[in-house]
């Protein structure tokens, strides 16, 4: 099951949205590059597993 959620890029600020596979665990880490300045930012996801509710935390990749 794939959901969309959205994200603030750790370089730039500006929103991102980007596509959850649920499917994957209920906390997940990847990399996924800015669709506005292009840097790359790691992305730390955790899904409520009652709610199915997003949260996206997210950090510089060094």
């Amino acid at each position: 099951m794939q959901n969309t959620a959205e994200y603030y890029c750790a370089y730039c600020g500006e929103p991102n949205l980007t596509f959850i596979d649920i499917s994957q665990g209920f906390q997940q880490s990847y990399v996924e590059d800015c669709q506005v300045c292009c840097r790359p930012n790691i992305l730390y996801i955790r899904i409520d597993e009652d709610t199915l509710s997003i949260e996206i935390d997210t950090d510089y990749e060094e």
